[in-house]
């Protein structure tokens, strides 16, 4: 299908290996980098019988196999004050806009609420997507609202938080696919007290009891920095796998194979445990199949050691999952997306 709008600048057969941090090779049939709302607008009203996939910076998730359809890659950036007032501020960014690089300007103003989440990989407009959340902080907290546009319709469709319908690393834009956002809003506050809410976090403040907002971001960022691979120099997509959500029956059973396995209160009837630690205790800590493994540092992270194909990663992951469901009888769900 030749697209005749050259001002939408939509490509054909571009390699998406530079649009997935765990580089693996793949073409899309058509991609385009709207920098407007009413860019994406146009872009959608052109491509209404196209598959469609909107992508940040490609940092949780990775292809298997060429798209037959439309990748858009938005190009929508801008941070906003929309109001505030002596004890907090809203704040509204492009869905375009680099996470951390978002975080580190809100704490050199003292808006406090996100620190904890420095340093996590991606755009502002995943964030509310996968419902981000570290070190005891989830964003689901400070979001007010997410500006969308509708993939199949073009039309503007703006989300309260009850809305967005945040759960454990999911949302309604996870669950449906169906909106492209465009920015979000967050309610931010002008005064802060640390917390202790994360083992390792407190660990690395123990000699400063009582942090300022740019210590704990630093702590936070030395943390995961000793922790985590970067994926410029060892490609993957941070934590691979939800720690997975229990019944009362499957903690039992799971206590029974592993008495010192971490397991927490979830809600009612509900515990969540570690998937890091289960699938160490498979045997998969720093395990490389191939080109393919999990971190020597932390066996929640999945690596791509070289291998451009990205059926390899998930033949690896599979294994993974199996191995760890075989074992103690729980099923590990990807937080990454695989296409």
């Amino acid at each position: 299908m030749e697209i005749a709008a050259p001002k939408m600048n939509i490509q054909h057969n571009i390699q998406l290996q530079p649009y997935n941090s765990f580089r693996t090779k793949a073409l899309a049939k058509l991609f385009a980098q709207p920098k407007t709302v009413e860019e994406l607008q146009e872009i959608l009203a052109a491509c209404k019988s196209e598959n469609k996939l909107i992508i940040g910076h490609g940092c949780n998730l990775f292809f298997t196999q060429d798209f037959d359809g439309l990748i858009i890659k938005p190009e929508i950036r801008g941070i906003d004050i929309l109001q505030e007032n002596a004890d907090w501020v809203e704040i509204e960014a492009g869905a375009s806009e680099d996470w951390d690089a978002f975080v580190g300007f809100c704490v050199s103003r003292g808006y406090a609420g996100i620190e904890n989440l420095s340093l996590i990989p991606g755009t502002v407009g995943a964030a509310p997507i996968q419902n981000i959340g570290a070190y005891g902080a989830e964003v689901n907290d400070v979001i007010i609202g997410v500006k969308t546009v509708e993939t199949e319709t073009g039309n503007i469709k703006n989300f309260s938080n009850a809305a967005c319908d945040f759960t454990y690393r999911n949302s309604i834009f996870k669950q449906t696919r169906k909106y492209a956002v465009t920015s979000v809003v967050f309610r931010l506050q002008k005064s802060f007290s640390y917390v202790e809410k994360y083992v390792d976090l407190s660990l690395e403040l123990k000699d400063n009891p009582n942090p300022s907002l740019q210590q704990v971001r630093e702590a936070v960022i030395n943390v995961r920095t000793r922790k985590l691979p970067h994926p410029e120099a060892l490609p993957n997509a941070g934590s691979f796998f939800k720690n997975p959500i229990l019944t009362k029956e499957e903690k039992e059973k799971l206590l029974a194979l592993l008495p010192d396995a971490p397991v927490y209160n979830a809600g009612e009837d509900s515990f969540k445990t570690s998937a890091a630690y289960l699938i160490e205790k498979a045997g998969y800590k720093g395990k490389r199949k191939g080109d393919v493994g999990t971190y020597e540092h932390h066996a929640l992270i999945v690596v791509n050691h070289g291998t451009e194909n990205g059926r390899e990663i998930a033949d690896f992951v599979n294994e993974v999952r199996n191995t760890v469901f075989q074992q103690f009888g729980v099923m590990l769900e990807p937080e990454v997306w695989i296409f």
